[in-house]
């Protein structure tokens, strides 16, 4: 009779990466999969939205803040994105080995401006500018957590990134 392994804690090994900081960019390495593309077996346009909230989310992770702990604080904080702009310069396709890069270039009250592309090897496929809000539960705008801005400091200006 088959009997399941038990469960335990994940070994290191089998927990997801967070990808890695170079500087002040965080570069998170993403695999297009068939899911993630058009009957072409190019990228669908709003696939790239998708990496780049992972590129987001996860730099936040590797910076020491994490989207529950936001949640959970005696403030509670989420994310809105207020704007996005994407430039599409060249497809990517099935079984692509992309990195994302994330810059978190600056606050300006609740507002976070986000500095994003994704690379194949040496070039650019894509490039967006994120500007993102720190809400309350209710929506509202509200200033963002020291927490969050004790945590992202090292990474923001003088020096913006632009890729």
């Amino acid at each position: 009779m088959y009997r399941p392994p038990r469960m335990s804690q994940a070994a290191p090994s089998d927990q997801p990466s967070a990808g890695r900081f170079d500087g002040r960019t965080h570069v998170l390495p993403v695999r297009v999969y068939y899911e993630d593309t058009d009957f072409t077996g190019l990228v669908y346009h709003a696939t790239y939205v998708r990496f780049f909230e992972r590129g987001r989310s996860d730099f936040l992770r590797l910076a020491g803040v994490d989207h529950s702990s936001l949640l959970e604080g005696d403030s509670p904080t989420a994310f809105a994105v207020n704007h996005i702009a994407l430039d599409f310069l060249k497809p990517a396709r099935i079984d692509d080995a992309l990195t994302v890069r994330s810059s978190f270039d600056t606050f300006r009250g609740a507002r976070i401006m986000i500095a994003q592309a994704l690379w194949r090897g040496d070039e650019v496929l894509v490039k967006a500018a994120v500007e993102v809000c720190c809400i309350s539960l209710t929506g509202r705008p509200k200033k963002p957590p020291a927490l969050l801005l004790d945590r992202l400091k090292p990474f923001l200006e003088p020096s913006a990134s632009s890729f």
